[in-house]
């Protein structure tokens, strides 16, 4: 994983091994329209130094000081509130009047920390549970279907690979939608049986495996927080592969190739046992048409697609020529 709570955590565990203060602050609950979503994350170190966003730069520069000046000199977690009245929200620039609800931690526990980054280093979900009370937290395993909680009592979050994509075949395409994929939180797998694409694949939060597409996605078993996206333009590999996929849970399933190859291989899809409700959930010619003509655009594009798709956002019908 390469996404911004991974910096975050890195930069918290490095702090504090560096003797810093640091202060955790987690957005907890919004209201209107809020620039962070719930879980969201920040570390302030004692200087003034941060890693992560609460709100996109609306109200990082007052929390900075409230923590320099009030909140590191105590014990137990807090509740910070920004843009209750309009005015507020105005003074913070919290958009259509939005308001955060955050929980900032004056001291974390660095070896709870060290094993949250030594489980996602592992692509494994932990959940934490930190007792308002007292400030102390507890580790346990974590699965793709957790929700955040925060009550008078406690705060719940998982941290780690809450999404996956896996992507077919180690071509270019495929590098540069799994650093993109990475960057947005996806954990990644790769999957090419192809000798000569074996060495192409150096990336250290990429996971690569070897072996027919199909039989890997069998293996590895898909779920609806798993996006499939079919990239080697060579039917003997996507084919069996979106067979597979279309028949699972997967919450989003795109395949490279133009519009006339993508009315070819549905054709052949219904001829293997592929049902036309099954069929319909491919998404192809794969991406947002945004007129994507290289590689990185191209990536973009497939990305823009499966991230709308996740939140369940209708996208545009597709141009072709």
């Amino acid at each position: 994983m390469n996404s911004t709570d991974l910096s975050v955590l890195k930069a918290a565990v490095h702090w504090l091994k560096e003797g810093h203060q640091v202060a955790i602050a987690t957005v907890v609950q919004t209201w209107g329209s809020a620039p962070r979503p719930i879980g969201s994350w920040l570390a302030i170190r004692g200087d003034g130094q941060v890693m992560g966003s609460v709100s996109g730069g609306c109200v990082e520069d007052d929390l900075i000081r409230r923590v320099q000046t009030e909140i590191l000199n105590r014990d137990l977690p807090e509740m910070v509130i920004y843009g209750v009245s309009q005015q507020e929200a105005a003074r913070f620039g919290l958009p259509c009047g939005g308001t955060l609800r955050l929980l900032v931690e004056p001291k974390p526990e660095l070896p709870v920390l060290e094993q949250i980054l030594q489980s996602i280093s592992n692509h494994a979900i932990t959940c934490r549970t930190i007792d308002l009370s007292s400030g102390k937290s507890t580790l346990s395993d974590g699965s793709r279907n957790d929700t955040f909680i925060c009550n008078e009592s406690i705060m719940r979050t998982s941290y780690g690979p809450r999404w996956r994509m896996v992507i077919i075949g180690a071509g270019q395409l495929s590098l540069y939608t799994a650093d993109f994929a990475l960057a947005s939180d996806f954990e990644v797998i790769v999957i090419d049986p192809r000798e000569e694409y074996a060495e192409g694949i150096d990336r250290e939060h990429i996971q690569f495996m070897r072996g027919m597409p199909d039989d890997v996605l069998l293996e590895i078993g898909v779920d609806s927080h798993t996006a499939v996206v079919a990239l080697t333009h060579d039917p003997k590999l996507d084919d069996m592969a979106l067979m597979e996929a279309l028949r699972s849970p997967a919450f989003y399933v795109g395949a490279l190739g133009s519009h006339t190859n993508t009315v070819k291989r549905k054709a052949r899809l219904l001829e293997f046992d592929v049902t036309q409700a099954q069929l319909d959930k491919l998404y192809g010619p794969i991406g947002l048409y945004i007129g994507a003509l290289t590689p990185p655009e191209i990536a973009i594009s497939i990305l823009a697609e499966v991230i709308a798709v996740k939140y369940a956002i209708p996208t545009p019908a597709k141009k072709f020529t």
